[in-house]
């Protein structure tokens, strides 16, 4: 029934070891109902580098707008525009991603379609772009303690249900990567770690040369720290009190496909081989669940204009915010560059963003980190707008945003989600 499945049945693994099986709260947990039938319960790697309720999904978001069959109407009274819509009848798309721990199902509409349901009950649909979705994704693996571990491909999957791992569930492949990790510059970011773009699991393998010549592949679960040690070379410390300089593998060398980051209380930040220093491993205080993720709720806050940019008295605006025309919920990304880092900051944890330059942002964060952002349309004058809903007539279709463009935008206190 199956035989178009890539299938990996390993018998072994319907009784898992306690010597290497570990607990896995934070893991990535759901029933696979496939194309022909058949279910598949258990712990899921997707598409190689994503196995924790934490990491994100990427894909092009579908943004259903209200626009005017006539087009879209737009005003200016005081100096500001106000954008009058109507009728849902246009579709547009936009980057974006959403971690894990927000979906409570997807399903595959098309060879390169999703569509998620989130845990506040709204419906996204999300299309390729990355291989996280579509036939381009490089497999999603399942270890299902009743009959084994799978590997099936996206035309097998017709939904996923996510839940929370029961308390004795365990991974053959050792615990999710966590870490420190310090830049050349001195930032410092502690979460779940993907290395190189790849490997995030304690029996993935970190490969290299070492000053004897030999190849050494060395697991993950047996590394206390790994440090920069050239654009050719990094110093890998082991649990066995052995020191290694390893070379010659892109695992530990400029070729590396960068560093993720990705943290509870952030998002996820992208550190290349240029801007690490060193990583520290260990196990979290509390893992972060399927419980960890409430429901993400619409956008709201309070927008500050620039002294003088409208001929008002007020320069505050309260209520649902658009963020750039294409965010408009707790759970999505806001991205950003600091030098040669990467930031996708889940807005729903974001205090403040304020308004720098034309080309630069700060953005605060509820737990009081602040980060000078660049390099995106999000925290630049590339932005398309931030939009305060004023009114709106669910009968009618109908709603007033008030547009208020980047060079006239101060700073938006958003409520808490």
């Amino acid at each position: 029934m199956l035989a178009r499945c890539c299938l990996l049945i390993l018998l072994s693994g319907l009784a898992l070891s306690d010597a290497f099986a570990q607990v896995a709260a934070d893991r990535i947990y759901g029933t696979i109902t496939t194309r022909d039938g058949g279910t598949f319960e258990g712990l899921i790697r997707w598409d190689n580098n994503e196995a924790s309720w934490v990491d994100v999904i990427d894909g092009n978001k579908m943004i259903m707008d209200r626009t005017a069959r006539s087009g879209q109407r737009s005003v200016r009274v005081f100096g500001i525009e106000v954008t009058g819509v109507e009728d849902r009848d246009n579709v547009r798309s936009s980057a974006a991603g959403i971690r894990f721990g927000h979906l409570e199902s997807l399903e595959n509409i098309g060879s390169n379609r999703a569509l998620f349901t989130l845990r506040s009950g709204q419906q996204v649909e999300f299309r390729g772009g990355t291989t996280d979705i579509g036939n381009g994704n490089r497999g999603i693996m399942v270890e299902d303690p009743n009959r084994g571990e799978v590997e099936l491909r996206w035309r097998d999957i017709e939904r996923i249900d996510f839940a929370q791992a029961p308390d004795d569930a365990r991974s053959r492949y050792g615990e999710r990567l966590y870490g420190r990790l310090v830049t050349q510059r001195g930032l410092a970011f502690t979460g779940y770690i993907c290395w190189d773009m790849d490997e995030l699991l304690g029996d993935d393998v970190l490969d290299g040369e070492d000053e004897d010549e030999y190849d050494r592949k060395i697991r993950f679960s047996d590394l206390l720290a790994i440090e920069h040690n050239s654009n050719s070379s990094a110093r890998v410390e082991l649990r066995n009190g052995e020191t290694l300089v390893l070379r010659g593998s892109n695992d530990v060398n400029r070729s590396n496909s960068d560093i993720l980051v990705l943290d509870p209380l952030m998002g996820q930040v992208r550190v290349p081989w240029e801007a690490f220093e060193r990583v520290d491993f260990m196990t979290p205080d509390e893992p972060t669940t399927y419980r960890s993720f409430p429901g993400a709720d619409a956008l709201r806050g309070t927008v500050f204009t620039r002294e003088g940019a409208f001929t008002r008295d007020d320069d505050r605006f309260d209520g649902p915010v658009r963020w750039g025309d294409d965010k408009s919920h707790a759970w999505e990304l806001l991205n950003g560059e600091l030098g040669d880092l990467t930031f996708d900051i889940e807005m729903g944890l974001v205090a403040e963003i304020e308004r720098l330059s034309s080309r630069s942002a700060l953005v605060m964060l509820r737990d009081g980190r602040t980060f000078e952002l660049d390099g995106s349309h999000d925290v630049n004058k590339g932005n398309d707008g931030i939009f305060v809903l004023i009114s709106e007539d669910t009968d009618e279709y109908r709603e007033l945003r008030i547009r208020i463009p980047w060079r006239d935008f101060d700073r938006i206190v958003f409520d808490k989600p």
